[in-house]
């Protein structure tokens, strides 16, 4: 492993430090692009303007129009916690905004497969809706939204995915990644993109006056949410007015949505992440969040990115992989909080018995990699790795741990458990910096037409399906795009750090400061790198290093997980900031994240 010690402008960090930043949060954010201290404005008046964003407008027509003839709404979600997220979002917003018809459908992983299918638009349709909104998938569903629109449903599509070369022929689309749409934030989650459409509905509803109360004055339109009580759907329906009501009570969902998904936290990501944790850490989140900080053990009075990623994100997505999101959705729908700690305990369970599912299926699915090379040679370029006994809900799951230790493209497969498509292996895959995973199937499926039955996703993570006896042609074909498309220097595994830690921020505190700030993809959380001492180390749980360390003379105690290998006397480590209490002490602990070879 190589360690990228970040630039850090100097203007910049001085211009962040006059400006009242924390000295060290002043060099990390200069490191990572920001300029001034107006970057790291988060207020809501500072978030892009709806207008900007195509179909928005069009879209807040289309559901206006549909609340004023009481029509019946559905929205298609996703199986995942951004798709849980922006299907809570959807159902609570358009609640609030008058509409009295408001269901959902989740597809089931297995039988349904992933977004809109011509059989789910048919279930919707016999539902009795009138239109059908899709969140976080429909952008790639040109046949289910045919197939809706044959059934005489309004659909509209909002999805953050990116575009096939035909796009489905829905009445309006919203996704910043379509063709012809200038809005800046094109790494938006879905959830997102569906709160954009309500602040652009509700713009549309106070500019034909159904609500009673003027907006405030000063903030840009649709971007806030000016004072008001919340909006029950019957009084839209009647026809009568009604305060105009807040939207940035989504905002707890919107950020977990956001930080779940890994997108790149560009800077109005970051807003939306930063605005939904303050009301989280406020005591302002729905009944379902509090309980899934309570069974995971975290408070919420602390909120971090940290917590979405790795404790409530999880417990979420356990859902759509082994069982039904429809648990996930109630919970972040209801707000009586007996059913809250209910489904979240449901939930707990669940994730628990998906890590178990995942820690077999890993060591498996490392088993395969690694006998697909010799031991003292590089692995291929690409990986694709297959067994009759894996499960599809944590393929994703498998592939990016692979794709971690191994720190090459990889798909990892599982048989389909659909009834009647046992033939055929469905795909999830995790890439690495500089091989854009969709263009690459992309390009697959042009060389090999046939191979692929589908496939979508992002430049980082896709998925696929294909035939059984399709998989050799698939790996080859994945292992001959990325010989073309990578070279030594970026099959090899870099880690960028923020070079040494300054002994006098090793201290609680400053930890604390360091985890309130908003991180994530694209906005890396701060990883320190420099030679340390080692005066001791050992195993403990059997797989995790204890270490005992000497940083800038000092003594501190470190853990790297997942490590066996002693390390030497001195070591260069890359590390993370961690502070735990011992005995009613806390303390500053190093988690370690590698060592330069």
């Amino acid at each position: 492993m190589q360690f990228v010690v970040r630039d850090v402008p100097p203007r910049s960090a001085w211009a962040l430090e006059q400006a009242g930043v924390h000295p060290l949060l002043a060099r990390l954010f200069a490191g990572r692009g920001v300029q001034s201290a107006d970057d790291l404005d988060d207020g809501l008046a500072r978030l892009l303007p709806p207008a900007g964003l195509k179909g928005a407008r069009e879209a807040a027509v289309l559901l206006a129009d549909a609340i004023a003839a009481q029509h019946k709404l559905c929205i298609v979600a996703d199986y995942d916690c951004d798709g849980a997220t922006a299907c809570a979002v959807g159902i609570r917003g358009l609640r609030l905004l008058g509409a009295a018809h408001v269901d959902y459908l989740v597809p089931d992983r297995v039988i349904d497969g992933y977004g809109l299918t011509a059989p789910i638009a048919e279930r919707v349709a016999a539902k009795g809706a009138d239109a059908l909104i899709t969140v976080d998938n429909g952008i790639a569903s040109v046949a289910g939204v045919a197939r809706a629109r044959e059934l005489g449903l309004k659909v509209l599509v909002t999805d953050h995915h990116l575009p096939g070369a035909e796009l489905p022929a829905a009445d309006v689309i919203v996704n910043p990644n379509q063709p012809g749409c200038d809005f800046d934030s094109k790494s938006m989650a879905g959830v997102g993109v569906m709160f954009y459409v309500l602040l652009a509905l509700r713009a549309e509803l106070r500019a034909r006056g159904v609500f009673d109360a003027p907006s405030v004055a000063g903030l840009p339109q649709g971007a806030s949410a000016p004072s008001g009580s919340s909006a029950p759907g019957e009084a839209g329906a009647r026809g009568g007015m009604f305060p105009q009501p807040k939207l940035d009570v989504l905002l707890p969902l919107v950020a977990l949505g956001t930080v779940a998904d890994v997108v790149k936290l560009d800077a109005n990501n970051r807003r939306l992440v930063a605005q939904g944790l303050r009301r989280i850490r406020a005591g302002q989140l729905p009944a379902g969040l509090a309980a899934l900080f309570s069974v995971a053990g975290r408070a919420s009075q602390k909120a971090t990115t940290f917590d979405f990623g790795f404790a409530l994100g999880p417990r979420i997505n356990a859902a759509g992989r082994l069982a039904d999101m429809t648990l996930g959705i109630e919970l972040l729908l209801t707000d009586d909080a007996t059913r809250a700690a209910e489904l979240a305990a449901t939930l707990d369970g669940i994730n628990r018995e998906r890590r178990e599912i995942e820690g077999g299926m890993r060591e498996q699915a490392m088993q395969i990699a690694e006998g697909l090379f010799d031991v003292d040679e590089a692995p291929p370029p690409a990986l694709s790795v297959f067994d009759p006994d894996f499960h599809e809900g944590v393929v994703g799951i498998v592939a990016a741990r692979l794709k971690d230790r191994l720190h090459r493209p990889t798909f990892v497969f599982a048989a389909s458990g659909a009834p009647g498509q046992e033939h055929q292996l469905k795909g999830s895959g995790r890439s690495i910096a500089g091989f854009h995973l969709r263009d690459a199937l992309d390009l697959i499926a042009k060389r090999h037409p046939g191979v692929l039955s589908k496939f979508g996703g992002h430049a980082m993570a896709a998925g696929c399906t294909i035939a059984k006896e399709h998989f050799d042609t698939f790996d080859q074909a994945l292992q001959q795009v990325a010989a073309e498309w990578l070279d030594a220097a970026t099959l090899t595994r870099r880690l960028e750090t923020d070079g040494p830690l300054p002994p006098e921020y090793r201290r609680p505190d400053v930890v604390d400061t360091l985890h309130a700030a908003v991180w994530g993809q694209g906005f890396a959380p701060p990883v320190f790198s420099e030679e340390v001492e080692v005066l001791s180390q050992r195993l403990v749980g059997e797989k995790h290093l204890a270490l005992k360390l000497r940083h800038q003379g000092q003594p501190v105690d470190g853990i790297w997980f997942g490590r066996t290998e002693p390390l030497p006397a001195r070591a260069l480590l890359a590390f993370r900031l961690e502070a735990d209490e011992w005995q009613g002490v806390r303390r500053v602990r190093l988690l370690v994240e590698g060592a330069a070879a």
